[in-house]
């Protein structure tokens, strides 16, 4: 296209410009059915005159006037050339975007053209694009920010945009879910005496989302997409329900806490076997509640909504990363092939928990947990066939001498030095009544706290000890080799398996009866058995050594060694109703270490998330979402402040937002207005009487309340 400026008279003030439309191009493509595009640009600069003859299209008039009209044909041959067609609205709108550069009322730095061609999605014959330019802005800054608030008046697709940019980025696997949310605040409490299901309770609310879904994907592909979890729409206050009952306990660096305990600051240990702080607690009121059980009995109680890291066998042959899913999700769906589905991540690292003095060496209570008599009523005594141990557990208790009195049996006398008292204490004797020991027997034995909470080279000292005594490497044809212990005590059976657990392996427990059992022999002499035995099955990970005695340690490494520990959801079933909180942590992967030493969370990680209507949030649930954001997640937030819906005396959360995090980096705020709206012209006009009416009335930004205001779709 070319233009020929001609000269004018100074008392004329005229420019002329004449323009050559390209062969390829039809003149009906350029002026539009009957000549409607050329009255759109003729009505907006109603001083000039444009004259068509065959492919010449020339201007006269206002050296200003022709220049825009120049740059209006200009920028529709480019949109042109790209293959999208020229309507009406366009042209209107390209015309505004060139008088707003030119009056500096915009920066000019995109185009029309630019605006116009930003294509992102093409779904069911129809391309999603922005049509003006604080659309444009609006799209690139979803691109550019982790979090972007969408504001301004109805009908400027604010929700629209967020929802393409929602499916495009699923689409490209930039994240793994969408989540879209908006507060069902016209229904209130009241939500609960609605009729039907929870879900034609709150459809109206959600309706516009479904809408906007339906628009940009395939219809049929949007149940299953739903049933899987990757898409999820839900009322604001059920979405954020992810939660445990407030008695759950919780590992922190001190040992573990009912998480309805935890305060905002306070330390809990993550899958790396770190502490995390707590980021946000979140009361969720009564809720149905769920026992999740893994196959090897650890268990936890959480809501239906409660957040978990999954993955199948299918995930991890194909190299997929790990998914998150809700537990209601996962219910009736827990085997494959008669095999369970959800494997669970354990540990990646032992935790670390704060060290603590110690009154003996841990190899060696380890050691007499496992094969010492410690009831006090003789010198504490200890058994074993290997000679090893008796060497070491001698070199582990300063001031005792290990005797042997006879075949597997030894003594643990109190060593002599010249001018010792007779009547001093055992050394030995001492430590185990300091540490509640002294007296038990086989059957009431534990580890003492201090052992339990220790660091991890204490904890692990403690277990290679009992399994040097009492426990020992089991062999299996064909498969990597386990480790089994053996033990009369309750108590000693869960602190062993709490030992293993807190270094990132799994222990499973069975029970040997104690009536019917053949008698053991004892000198030749039948035994009765007395007290039911509990046999523990451990896998250690890798880099985990749980033997110290040559024999066992090079018996365990020749099989192969442990192989790597795993741990599957057995079953969730309904446990009543109750009290619940969640929290969200700074870890990471967002993991915190839950009962039996879990993980779980419930912070949205690899999701795209969307808040609708968000000027109907309190600045608490504002606040709520915001903390719940997770990694690689990004959230949209859009709203109109002057359509406010909630109770007399409650400040809208997206109004006091704008006070908190203007100005934060990667926080962007987008604003629309009248210039916006892409519904029908009419609107845009109403918006800017209503704005109007209150400037001149003192309500400016929505000073009164718009009850009854109707769910619409934003495109």
């Amino acid at each position: 296209m070319t233009q020929t400026p001609t000269a004018h008279t100074p008392a004329q003030e005229q420019a002329r410009a004449q323009f050559t439309v390209p062969a390829q191009h039809p003149m009906v493509t350029v002026l539009g059915s009957g000549d409607s595009l050329l009255r759109v640009i003729e009505k907006a600069f109603p001083a000039a005159d444009i004259h068509v003859r065959g492919n010449e299209i020339s201007a006269v008039g206002d050296p200003a006037d022709v220049a825009l009209i120049s740059r209006v044909f200009d920028e529709m041959m480019l949109v042109l050339r790209t293959g999208q067609p020229m309507t009406e609205d366009a042209v209107e709108r390209s015309i505004a975007m060139l008088k707003a550069s030119e009056n500096g009322e915009s920066d000019g730095q995109e185009t029309p053209a630019e605006v116009l061609t930003q294509n992102i999605l093409s779904s069911r014959g129809r391309t999603i694009r922005p049509k003006t330019l604080n659309q444009k802005r609006y799209v690139d800054a979803i691109d550019k920010h982790t979090i972007v608030f969408g504001i301004g008046p109805a009908g400027t697709g604010k929700t629209y945009l967020a929802m393409a940019k929602a499916v495009q980025a699923l689409q490209s696997k930039q994240v793994n879910r969408i989540i879209l949310t908006r507060p069902a605040v016209e229904a209130g409490e009241r939500l609960g005496f609605l009729p039907g299901t929870l879900y034609e309770k709150i459809d109206p609310y959600l309706r516009p989302l479904y809408d906007a879904l339906h628009d940009m994907l395939d219809p049929d592909s949007i149940p299953r997409l739903m049933a899987a979890g990757t898409i999820e729409v839900a009322p604001l206050a059920y979405m954020r329900g992810r939660a445990q009952p407030i008695f759950t306990n919780v590992l922190t660096p001190d040992g573990w806490r009912p998480i309805g305990d935890l305060q905002v600051g306070d330390l809990v240990v993550g899958s790396n076997g770190e502490p995390t702080p707590v980021l946000g607690v979140y009361p969720q009121g009564e809720k149905d509640i769920y026992r999740v059980t893994a196959q090897d009995g650890s268990w936890t109680l959480c809501c239906g909504e409660h957040l978990w890291t999954v993955r199948t066998r299918d995930d991890k042959r194909r190299d997929k990363p790990w998914r998150v899913l809700e537990t209601q999700e996962m219910i009736g769906n827990l085997r494959a092939a008669h095999a369970r589905r959800y494997e669970l991540p354990l540990l990646t690292a032992p935790v670390q928990l704060p060290e603590r003095a110690v009154s003996m060496a841990p190899y060696a209570l380890g050691l007499l947990l496992g094969d010492g008599c410690l009831t006090g009523s003789t010198t504490p005594s200890f058994s074993t066939e290997d000679p090893e141990l008796a060497l070491t557990l001698e070199a582990a208790l300063p001031g005792t001498a290990v005797r042997h009195r006879g075949g597997p049996d030894y003594v643990l006398n109190r060593g002599k030095a010249p001018g010792d008292v007779v009547t001093l204490e055992n050394p030995v004797t001492g430590v185990l009544r300091e540490l509640d020991l002294l007296r038990t027997r086989s059957h009431t034995k534990f580890i003492p706290d201090d052992y339990l909470y220790n660091s991890a080279d204490v904890r692990l000292s403690v277990l290679q000890g009992l399994l040097d005594s009492d426990g020992g490497p089991v062999v299996q044809k064909d498969r990597t080799c386990r480790i089994q212990y053996t033990t009369t005590s309750i108590v000693l059976r869960d602190d062993v398996m709490s030992l293993v657990r807190s270094l990132g392996g799994v222990a499973y427990t069975r029970r040997r009866l104690a009536a019917g059992r053949k008698p053991g022999l004892a000198n030749g002499r039948e035994v009765d058995y007395r007290n039911d035995a509990h046999i523990i099955d451990i896998r250690l990970p890798e880099g985990i050594e749980p033997f110290r005695l040559a024999r066992k340690r090079d018996k365990y490494h020749a099989a192969g060694g442990g192989g790597r520990p795993m741990r599957f959801i057995d079953s969730i079933e309904p446990a009543g109703r109750e009290e619940t909180v969640c929290i969200q942590v700074a870890a990471e992967d967002s993991l915190y270490v839950t009962q039996d030493y879990l993980l779980t969370h419930n912070t949205l990680n690899d999701a795209f998330i969307i808040l609708d209507e968000a000027q109907n949030t309190s600045p608490e649930q504002m606040k709520m979402f915001l903390t719940r954001l997770g990694f690689d997640s990004k959230i949209v937030i859009t709203g109109d402040v002057t359509q406010v819906d909630l109770p007399d005396g409650t400040k809208s959360g997206l109004r006091q937002v704008q006070e908190i995090l203007e100005g934060l980096d990667d926080v962007h705020f987008s604003r629309l207005s009248s210039q916006d709206v892409v519904r029908h012209k009419l609107v845009g006009r109403i918006v800017d009487a209503y704005e109007q009416y209150d400037t001149k009335h003192g309500t400016q930004n929505g000073g009164h309340k718009s009850r009854g205001k109707s769910v619409h779709k934003g495109k």
